[in-house]
């Protein structure tokens, strides 16, 4: 018997100096899906993923902008995404983190792979382009991965703050489980640096991070309106759940409808991956959740917004741990103990 799987997409920054190679590593048989990618790469004037992904040595100002690392991320998702095997896995549901959500739409067959590709490769162009400002991580959990009142409502606090300053703007730009994404303009994110308390990681400025799912954006939604076509938005095979907890089930929504949010609330509001996360969890009963690659880093923002919900009595980080352990119920396919699990 089949198990269901919600997938879980991943966004920018999930490409880093320990994921070059990933896709020639793991994908060297999906010849014809890197060729088109690359094809539509070079009518751009741009670096082909294969290049990317196959040189010698990883460079954070060529693979970390959005120009590049965006269709770098979605060409080993994608692959992932088709690696699952099938008949071990029923997929039931797919959602992403943040550009996770345009992964999210091509996995559920919202766009086809190449509308897909093109709308990733056009959004991450525009961000590197014309993108402002920039995103600051801060954690707002304790070491259990249990969410801390007193950080939570220091998080609270300094966004009442900001808004009576104008000379700065401070945004909430994802809920991402244990941690909070802050979008915020250039003076916003040197005020909220010297506020938020340090440790030896946090807070943390994202390298080539514009100031995404914040009204320091609302410029960009023409533009990407105008780059990415409505007609490319069909009605779907797989349901998805976007970045305020909303379900679209296959052939039940307009395609209009998700056009409209991908290249408007997607763009200038909160994304909420915790919420996203909770609800398919809630709503789908998965038996195992999928983390597609590259990249680890979701496994940790995942397994804590199923501990804030309290996802089958998880409590904290040692009884997850001990759970994962045991019978794995979220599998990164960016852990090779974990991906032979997915992929067979």
């Amino acid at each position: 018997m089949k198990e269901k799987a919600l997938v879980i997409c991943p966004g920018r920054g999930t490409y880093n100096a320990s994921e070059l190679g990933y896709l020639k590593t793991h994908h060297a048989d999906q010849t014809d899906m890197v060729a088109m990618l690359d094809d539509l790469r070079r009518s751009q004037g741009q670096l082909p993923v294969s290049e990317l992904d196959s040189v010698d040595k990883y460079a954070p100002s060529v693979h970390m902008t959005g120009d590049n690392a965006s269709l770098l991320i979605y060409a080993c998702a994608l692959a992932d995404f088709a690696a699952i095997d099938r008949d071990r896995y029923d997929i039931i549901a797919v959602t992403g983190n943040s550009m996770g959500w345009y992964l999210a739409l091509a996995c559920a067959g919202i766009l086809d792979f190449e509308a897909g590709a093109r709308l990733v490769n056009n959004m991450g162009s525009l961000m590197h382009r014309h993108g402002t400002g920039g995103q600051i991580v801060w954690p707002i959990v304790g070491a259990d991965w249990c969410i801390d009142l007193e950080k939570a409502n220091l998080v609270s606090a300094l966004l009442t703050q900001a808004k009576d300053l104008p000379d700065i703007a401070v945004h909430i730009s994802i809920r991402l489980g244990g941690m909070i994404v802050f979008a915020a303009d250039e003076a916003g994110l040197k005020w909220l640096s010297e506020r938020l308390p340090k440790d030896d990681r946090f807070p943390l400025r994202l390298m080539h991070h514009a100031a995404f799912h914040s009204p320091l954006l609302n410029h960009i939604l023409p533009m990407a309106r105008a780059a990415n076509p409505e007609d490319d938005f069909g009605s779907g095979a797989v349901t998805a759940i976007d970045g305020q907890g909303k379900i679209w089930s296959p052939k039940a929504f307009d395609p209009g409808a998700i056009y409209d949010y991908t290249l408007g609330a997607q763009l200038n509001e909160t994304y909420d991956f915790t919420r996203a996360v909770q609800v398919a969890a809630a709503e789908f009963a998965p038996d195992k959740i999928i983390v597609l690659g590259p990249g680890t880093t979701l496994g940790a923002p995942t397994a804590q917004s199923l501990i804030g919900s309290g996802w089958r009595g998880l409590s904290g980080k040692a009884q997850f741990q001990n759970r994962q352990a045991d019978s794995p119920v979220i599998l990164s396919m960016g852990i090779p103990d974990q991906r032979m699990l997915v992929t067979g």
